[in-house]
């Protein structure tokens, strides 16, 4: 499509949407007002400015120098909540509407002071909400060195992390058992790691940044769009008018790794609020701590900057505008090859990895403030991906250029209870790939239009259904239906359900980037004229259930969940290994299923101590060339422990054991005696532990140890003594490719 047509597409789907605009229904609002004030030693009242007054995620206001507020909500608002940074968050009934408002903290009631302090578990699930979603806070990141985005769930029993290959250093994510360009992740649902980012975007986000995380299975949104067919993981990052006014950590372990993450917000004008975060990283030392003259972390440098606005207009306006831009040049392989060397001429096996990747967004918002219920909002992404790659003597390198937009109405039928959405999409992704002397050059261009609508019954039960239309212009129509149901016999139960439908381009190259790290030979099997690499799109269906239970034991609180997930593929991309020396993709409608249980306890069993067990169940299965296999280098079952204790000095306390069952290894007995791996993997134990120390108001600091047992998977390479003959192979990682690893760091934060 020509640019013209392109614009013109866009505003014509932005015009019919924001004509419907006008068809909905009203409900009756009421003016609130109060003032927020702090009480000082001798008494005395003084007024608290930029406290944030929060009634819903698009309804909410700040108090100004005199301390006070006024906004409108619905007539049947319950509850506000009010902000305070240093303090702590407190909930104000709304027995009155017709009353001013007044809050000082620390809180009165009935003239008695009381100081309100909450707990706030480091990750709670929702209970009120049709769909279940994990929330993982700030709290549950500081639990361990946190370093990029791949590195921030060694805490969360509902993801897996494992390596892609010995010698890239990428991890991956996996949820109900898929890979993880199966999970749709966001950026403030804004879709961020996908594409020629689908594994490399995991290191794109410094876990410093983040403020939290929202985590859900199964089926999703139809708001979000139509992938995501294991789970969505949105990310929130630190907004530039709450929190911290300044954060900066460095970072040091004995395995030659150092970092540093600095962060600052603003406030240039009124409602005006900017924050920029800087990230830098160094891999300076060689580390081979399985001896196989192999080198386990690439070396290298990395740059990630980003800097965001926020602008509060009057009458419910908002504006967010945000760069960021990610450098990434590193060098690995043989312990041998040196960072000037030509992996392509040298005599030992290199590896060399440059990616620039440059994010820009805008979201555009508007909530009526004499209908807060009733919003409006436009989000818009741009991103270009560029990357040169070489993997001994194979080069991949790669371009990509998207762009995204979504518009999304809000508003209510007859009362608050009926909440609809509509809006649309258009998304276009430009990929040119040189994989190994080939060319691949696609362009995909999907628009499309989704209704969504949430209907809460009584406070026992309450659904979703939501349903989205798109034309792929290589896939024709996407048809995506969706359906969350929520029941609560008692207050502290909640039983869900949701089925639905998800489509996905897979990028086969850029999703299978520790295939490179392999003398394997590729064949691309195209099934069709048309299609990215002349592949079919995946679809699937996906079913689940879960419970949550809240209790209090002994007056402490507890909570068990379990769940079930089916995840039915219509039409998968194979990714076969099954024949040693090479590795296939080809499109497959035959069998293919992931079944999925999880069963979560956490519990305070004595004050200021968090216990979380987990077990889960992963039986993934694919047909390959008409044999109905259990997913390869894929653990069936895995157990979790997490301990975590802080004391009255500020002393804070992690301990996680994990336990991953055997995985079962592609063959290669038809390798030489020698070089064979055995058919399945051994079980084994990890354990991490990490401290943290509050030295002053301002001052953190922290050490800890990462796999504590020092097991390894010793060798990860099969026929590293000859890299560039048939049978070299380091991509069958199964465990962990480096040791024991002690860190230390400090933080400042003010």
């Amino acid at each position: 499509m020509n640019k013209p047509s392109f614009f013109y597409s866009c505003l014509f789907i932005l015009s019919i949407l924001l004509l419907s605009t006008s068809i909905f229904a009203q409900q009756n609002e009421v003016k609130i007002h109060g003032s927020v004030f702090e009480k000082k030693m001798n008494r005395t009242e003084i007024p608290m400015s930029g406290i944030k007054i929060f009634f819903s995620k698009k309804v909410f206001t700040f108090t100004d120098k005199e301390g006070k507020f006024e906004f409108s909500i619905p007539e049947t608002g319950k509850q506000i909540v009010v902000i305070n940074e240093r303090i702590g968050n407190d909930t104000v009934l709304l027995t009155d509407l017709k009353k001013e408002i007044k809050i000082v903290f620390p809180y009165v009631v009935k003239s008695k002071e009381i100081l309100i302090k909450n707990r706030r578990p480091a990750t709670e699930i929702t209970m009120l909400t049709s769909q279940k979603f994990e929330l993982v806070g700030s709290k549950e990141l500081l639990k361990a060195a946190c370093c990029n985005l791949s590195e921030s769930f060694e805490t969360t029993p509902s993801v897996d992390v494992a390596f892609t290959d010995a010698v890239t250093g990428y991890k991956q994510v996996q949820l109900l058992g898929l890979s993880g360009p199966n999970t749709l992740i966001t950026r403030e649902n804004i879709p961020e790691v996908r594409g020629l980012a689908a594994i490399t975007g995991l290191t794109f986000t410094p876990g410093q940044w983040i403020e939290g995380m929202q985590l859900s299975k199964g089926t999703g949104s139809v708001v979000n769009g139509f992938e995501g067919l294991a789970g969505q993981i949105n990310i929130e990052l630190r907004k530039p008018m709450e929190d911290d006014k300044q954060f900066y950590n460095i970072y040091q372990s004995n395995q030659g790794r150092t970092e540093a993450n600095a962060y600052v917000r603003f406030e240039p004008a009124e409602k005006v609020y900017t924050n920029l975060f800087l990230h830098a990283k160094t891999q300076w030392l060689k580390v081979d701590q399985n001896h196989d003259h192999f080198i386990d972390q690439p070396m290298g440098n990395s740059f990630i900057g980003s800097n965001r606005w926020m602008l509060f207009g009057k009458k419910g306006r908002e504006l967010q505008l945000g760069i960021k831009y990610n450098y990434f040049k590193n060098w690995g392989g043989s312990f041998h090859f040196s960072e000037n060397e030509n992996p392509q001429t040298s005599n030992y096996w290199g590896m060399k990895l440059n990616t620039n990747r440059l994010d820009a967004w805008a979201k555009i918002g508007k909530v009526y403030e004499d209908k807060p219920w009733k919003s409006m909002g436009l989000q818009i992404a741009f991103s270009n991906h560029t990357q040169d790659m070489q993997f001994g003597r194979k080069k991949y390198d790669a371009n990509e250029n998207s762009f995204y937009t979504n518009y999304i109405f809000q508003t209510i039928v007859k009362n608050t209870h009926r909440i609809f959405k509509i809006g649309g999409t258009f998304n276009l992704i430009d990929r040119k790939e040189n994989v190994l002397q080939t060319t691949y050059a696609n362009q995909e261009m999907t628009a499309g239009i989704f209704t969504e609508y949430a209907h809460t019954f009584s406070k026992k039960i309450n659904a979703v259904l939501g349903v989205r239309t798109d034309y792929h212009n290589l896939y024709g129509v996407y048809f995506t239906p969706r359906f969350h149901i929520r029941y609560a016999p008692i207050e502290q139960l909640s039983f869900r359900a949701s089925v639905g439908k998800a489509y996905r381009t897979a990028t086969v190259f850029s999703e299978n980037i520790g295939l490179f790290s392999t003398n394997r030979t590729m064949l691309l099997l195209p099934s069709q004229s048309n299609g990215v690499y002349g592949l079919q799109n995946e679809k699937a269906w996906n079913g689940g259930m879960n419970a949550t239970y809240k209790f209090k034991l002994n007056y402490r609180p507890g909570s068990i969940s379990a769940d079930y997930y089916y995840t039915r593929f219509m039409n998968q991309v194979v990714v076969d290994w099954e024949e040693t020396n090479f590795i296939k993709f080809y499109n497959s409608t035959q069998k293919s299923f992931a079944n999925s249980f999880q069963i979560q306890l956490d519990y305070e069993p004595i004050r200021k101590m968090d216990v979380r067990i987990a077990y889960r169940l992963h039986d993934v299965q694919v047909t390959y060339e008409n044999k109905l296999m259990q997913k390869p280098l894929n653990a069936k079952h895995r157990a979790f422990i997490n301990l975590s204790y802080t004391t009255k000095r500020k002393w804070s306390f992690d301990y996680t054991l994990q336990y991953i069952g055997e995985k079962r290894i592609p063959t290669t007995k038809y390798n030489p005696a020698n070089l064979q791996f055995a058919a399945t993997s051994p079980s084994f134990f990890t354990m991490n532990a990490h401290i943290n120390k509050a030295l002053k108001k301002e001052f953190e600091t922290y050490a800890g140890i990462e796999n504590m047992l020092n097991y390894m998977q010793q060798t990860t390479i099969i026929d590293g003594s000859n890299p560039f003959g048939q049978y070299f192979d380091g991509s069958l990682i199964w465990g962990p490719t480096m040791g024991r690893n002690f860190y230390v760091g400090l933080r400042y934060k003010k």
